[in-house]
């Protein structure tokens, strides 16, 4: 179902998928990361700006918030009309900002109590290490999770939200019990930042079932975008009407495509990439 051609049937309605994130002017990361993999997998993407970044391949220099109500508004006006099968996140910025999502999704049947599938990736700060979260919105991202049906953390963002420091394979069974006991559905935490693993072992966990999802390690300083578009690949898997660990699956298999394929930009550090999915049938 989720290999091989994801084109929609021509003439039909395809399955939509919401982003409600921040812009990255680089085009490496952000809304522009998730619009990209959307269609990568055959989905419609749609999106609610959170914020506008002034970002290139070095780093992040500028971030203009949205009004929390104007990013409800968009959320509002797409779902109402358009419809949706899954919605994520990704920079929410403020603790205000995530209210006002909490609240629409929460109005929409979004989320694990609703009929939308909700995942949430923690976006705290970029690969640059350059805060995309307001300390004070910890608090209000701890609360959200409790409605998303999965959330995407790397190790970093474990450590901030929890405290739990993983260092090790084994440390991430720890981190994904932190990361449940706040109160999501289910939990991926990635693996990337063990540079010490041969491997990239992911792991995902509802607080019973632990799931390992191995992958290759890659070579390469070119990640931007990375968490972005793993959790993209899952939304928009999804969206199509797969089941959660099959969701996740499909994402893992799409990021490490995307990663072997990226590239450089710019002089600091280029995006993975989503061109592996372009079919090579001639206009």
């Amino acid at each position: 179902m989720l290999d091989g051609s994801l084109r929609p049937v021509p003439g039909t309605t395809p399955a939509r998928a919401l982003t409600i994130a921040g812009s990255d002017s680089g085009g490496g990361a952000g809304l522009q990361a998730d619009m990209r993999t959307f269609f990568g997998c055959g989905v419609h993407g749609m999106t609610a700006v959170t914020a506008v970044t002034v970002q290139n391949s070095v780093g992040v220099t500028g971030v203009h918030e949205i009004p929390p109500e104007t990013v409800a508004a968009q959320v509002e006006s797409v779902v109402t009309d358009i419809g949706v099968n899954a919605v994520k996140t990704g920079m929410l910025s403020s603790a205000g900002i995530i209210r006002a999502v909490d609240e629409v999704c929460g109005r929409l049947g979004i989320g694990r109590d609703g009929r939308i599938p909700f995942v949430v990736d923690p976006v705290a700060a970029s690969m640059h290490g350059d805060p995309l979260l307001r300390a004070d919105a910890l608090d209000a991202l701890r609360e959200l999770f409790r409605r998303a049906t999965l959330v995407t953390p790397n190790l970093d963002e474990v450590r901030l939200l929890t405290g739990v420091d993983a260092r090790d394979r084994a440390g991430l069974v720890a981190a994904a019990r932190a990361m449940r006991a706040l109160g999501p559905q289910w939990v991926l935490v990635k693996a990337g930042h063990l540079v010490d693993d041969p491997d990239c072992v992911d792991l995902l966990h509802d607080g019973e079932r632990v799931v390992e999802l191995p992958g290759p390690r890659f070579d390469t300083p070119h990640t931007h975008g990375g968490g972005d578009t793993l959790a993209s690949a899952v939304t928009a898997a999804l969206a199509r009407g797969a089941d959660l660990v099959e969701a996740v699956r499909f994402g893992k298999r799409y990021i490490v495509r995307a990663v072997s394929d990226a590239y450089p930009l710019g002089s600091g550090v280029g995006p993975v990439s989503s061109f592996w999915r372009i079919s090579p049938e001639t206009v």
